[in-house]
């Protein structure tokens, strides 16, 4: 008798549904089961106002995670970079992917750097760490708080509404986008959000055949990477809108693994900011996350972040 097909819950953005087919194409390598998608509308898929107006944290995820403990899909897959860092009742995060490029990428008119655009110029971006960062650098640009899927923001590019967005890396590549590209930033000049490029996989925590089913997805590198920039985050206690951006690569050395972590901490408006960085061993991810944080508060990061959001 063949076995029914797993249940995979998404949002129903391209983008979303690109990053689950993926997942599924390889739950399906790895374990021949077929896998189909079941879309679900999330608060953050049908509001239109920015994140942090309708509480930036959870808004993309609480929706697959009520389906998931309703027993109306078998697992559900998040952009890392949206899941609060609290560990929900009853549900596991079974597999982190092997990671795709963390890094923050422009799309500009006429193919332009970020530099080569004249002060003025209107950059569009619905994240308060990249506007925060952008205005760091000082180039006079106008940042224009903007919400849309890949398409709209790019929209307003070639429409001449803007002279450029910034955009997650990661996304374009899944969405067959990269060559649209105009510059990639470098993690001196722009760190993005905490997960970038990372992808979530969950499940009921009860459900042992399938934690151990999906278990083979897992990346111990991109866990223990993601799981120190979390770990920064949780300590900061700044949700996923917060003007906070880390990024942890993983270094092979001649006698251990290594962890690079760097972060920042600025105000919304980009006038002031904190920027550190600490290296630990693979298996203290959680201990190099939390001990740059509290090295970040001293240094004035909570003051820098405003109100805090658990």
């Amino acid at each position: 008798m063949t076995e029914a097909p797993l249940r995979l819950g998404t949002r129903r953005s391209k983008l979303a549904m690109a990053q689950s087919g993926h997942v599924a194409e390889a739950v399906t390598r790895l374990t021949g089961r077929a896998v189909e998608l079941v879309e679900i509308t999330t608060q953050g898929d049908t509001s239109r106002e920015q994140l942090t107006q309708i509480g930036g944290t959870g808004v993309f995820v609480n929706a697959l995670r009520d389906a998931l403990l309703a027993g109306e899909v078998d697992f559900v897959v998040h952009s890392l970079k949206d899941l609060p860092t609290g560990d929900p009742e009853g549900i596991t995060l079974v597999a982190i992917p092997p990671r795709h490029d963390p890094r923050d990428a422009l799309v500009a008119r006429d193919g332009l750097a970020l530099a080569e655009l004249p002060a003025g110029s209107r950059i569009g971006t619905g994240s308060p760490r990249r506007a925060a960062q952008l205005s760091l650098l000082g180039l006079g640009h106008e940042i224009v708080p903007i919400r849309g899927n890949v398409d709209t923001r790019i929209g307003f590019v070639t429409s001449g509404e803007l002279d450029a967005v910034v955009l997650a890396k990661a996304g374009l590549g899944r969405l067959g986008r990269a060559e649209e590209v105009t510059e990639t930033f470098d993690p001196l000049h722009m760190l993005p959000a905490p997960g970038q490029g990372a992808l979530a996989v969950e499940c009921a925590a009860h459900d042992a055949a399938l934690v151990e089913l999906l278990a083979g997805l897992d990346d111990s590198d991109t866990r223990a990477a993601v799981l120190a920039e979390r770990t920064l985050l949780a300590v900061l206690e700044a949700g996923c809108s917060a003007p906070v951006g880390a990024l942890c690569e993983v270094a092979e050395g001649e006698q251990v693994t290594e962890l690079y972590l760097r972060a920042v901490v600025a105000n919304v408006d980009g006038t002031d900011s904190v920027r550190l960085s600490a290296t630990g061993t693979l298996d203290e991810a959680q201990k190099i996350g939390r001990e740059l944080a509290a090295e970040l508060l001293a240094r004035g990061a909570s003051g820098l972040m405003g109100e805090r959001v658990p």
